[in-house]
């Protein structure tokens, strides 16, 4: 029973309320989600420490013993995603107090933020299959909320949009999870693994793990579910697109991991083959929109799909190695895609019309040299250059693409890394590198880039010291290559 474990769920919960108090001064609610967001960050890291010492932390609600009850399970996989989450998140607080969006003021803004935070986390950390639905949800019909309030004006068409899609996601989850419940009479995860390991299938269990499947890939925006993530991306308030870009989409990739390594290991190779094809088309797909859209903000939305991708393929080629780098890839390009879209909104900011429109934003950065110079860091990292985090991530993949043996689909893994270059370089020369056109009229300030300098020395760190990092990754593997770990840490024995 640690009690740490409750800190990313229920400490964004209580201050969101807080927020709800103080919706009359925006200055003390934004600073209680700054509190928040550091204190969530703060627990999520001490749960990774004591994960690093060898142990899995339980936290049983309400005191009921599991299966029976609810519990929530901190292992490596959970806690190298939550301390991840926790830090993009914190860093969307910290840009928020410098945004000049109208919508970050109004008094709901900041607790649906934290609701979102605590979605988020608890989806990471819960051992009950349909809290995990609960979480998603809340975390969805948040992230919804948020982006119809947005300023631009198609906000609330977008937000509608998602809520549809959203909407056949739930439907695959939770007949998923009644095929389940209606299979072994528990939803707890762990004993669903010990009552699977016997290598018996009851009639509902491929069903049950298809259905799971596609609910996640709709969350990950992954081919074919992936066309309602450029709209509703790009529309989102700056504070908010740097989440749901980065962090949000990495639901369902844990939700893949988690299924394929604790309940449906005997399904894993069938999941496995089908992970490698749509990730490979989603690197291209991505690639490829990404170099032909007409806005910037656009643009990482679909180098999002890109970049799932590649992760998609590191889990398909499910060795040891693979699914290391997949877990670097996961981390560095969250830190790296947020810092990208909040220097994005730094220059949209300035423009008359906050727009990101690549016609109308060309030299809007020209005078921003310090800027600049960030988003040129950042856009390196994405294409995987040295000495940058980016180019430990695929150096990892690539090495788990050499132990399988895999040649075509590696080569076609390393040569879509030039097309990021080609795009990334070429967004940078619009925005930074030409002066403004004429009739263009810019803001003398704009929203604070703190923020995203701060990711992106994150993103030059891990690239100069990246060695924690991928111990951290090839300890999580290892943890996840006996889910008996798992299991006996739950319901003990």
């Amino acid at each position: 029973m640690d009690v740490l474990l409750l800190g990313p769920i229920f400490i964004p919960l209580l201050f969101a309320s807080v927020g709800i108090l103080l919706a009359r001064n925006r200055t003390l609610q934004h600073g209680a989600g700054l509190l928040a967001g550091v204190l969530a960050w703060m627990c999520s890291i001490g749960v990774l420490l004591k994960n690093l010492q060898g142990d899995i932390l339980i936290y049983q609600l309400g005191g009921w013993l599991p299966p029976f009850g609810i519990v929530l399970v901190g292992d490596l996989l959970a806690s190298m995603f939550s301390v991840m989450a926790t830090t993009v998140l914190m860093m969307g607080i910290l840009y928020t107090l410098g945004c000049r969006d109208k919508c970050v003021s109004y008094p709901a803004f900041m607790p649906l933020f934290l609701c979102m935070s605590a979605g988020l986390n608890g989806a990471l950390y819960t051992g009950d299959i349909f809290t995990l639905f609960v979480f998603i949800e809340l975390m969805v019909i948040t992230s919804v909320v948020l982006v119809a309030i947005s300023d631009n004006r198609l906000g609330l068409e977008a937000a509608i949009k998602y809520l549809f899609i959203s909407a056949m996601g739930t439907l695959f989850l939770l007949i998923g999870i009644a095929a389940l419940y209606a299979t072994f009479g528990t939803l707890n995860m762990a004993d669903i693994a010990r009552l699977l390991a016997d290598g018996e299938r009851p009639l509902l269990t491929p069903a049950a793990a298809v259905m799971l499947m596609c609910a996640f890939l709709v969350k990950s925006a992954v081919f074919p579910f992936h066309f309602w993530q450029p709209d509703f991306h790009t529309v989102a308030p700056t504070p908010v697109h740097s989440v749901l870009s980065s962090v949000v989409v990495k639901v369902g990739i844990y939700g893949l991991i988690r299924m394929m390594t604790l309940m449906f290991t005997a399904e894993a190779p069938l999941i496995q083959d089908l992970l490698i094809v749509l990730g490979v088309i989603g690197i291209f797909f991505g690639s490829l929109g990404a170099l032909r859209t007409y806005d910037a903000k656009r643009l990482l939305a679909y180098s999002t799909f890109g970049q799932i991708g590649f992760i998609l393929v590191g889990i398909g080629w499910g060795t040891a190695a693979a699914l290391t780098g997949a877990l670097v890839y996961v981390v560095n390009h969250a830190f790296i895609k947020s810092a990208l879209l909040m220097i994005t909104g730094v220059v949209s900011s300035r423009t008359q019309t906050k727009t990101s429109k690549l016609s109308e934003i060309g030299g809007a950065g020209h005078s921003l040299a310090l800027t600049g110079g960030l988003y040129f860091i950042g856009g390196l990292a994405l294409a995987g250059v040295p000495p940058l985090n980016g180019f430990v991530s695929k150096v990892a993949l690539a090495q788990g693409g050499i132990v399988t043996g895999d040649w075509l689909i590696l080569g076609l893994v390393v040569s879509a890394g030039v097309i990021t270059l080609l795009y990334m370089t070429r967004t940078w020369q619009h925005i930074f590198q030409q002066a403004p056109a004429e009739g263009i009229t810019l803001k003398p300030y704009g929203d604070n880039a703190l923020a995203p300098a701060l990711l992106i020395g994150i993103c030059i760190f891990l690239g100069l010291f990246g060695s924690p990092l991928l111990a951290l990754a090839n300890q999580t593997v290892a943890q996840l290559a006996d889910p008996q770990l798992y299991i006996r840490a739950v319901l003990g024995g």
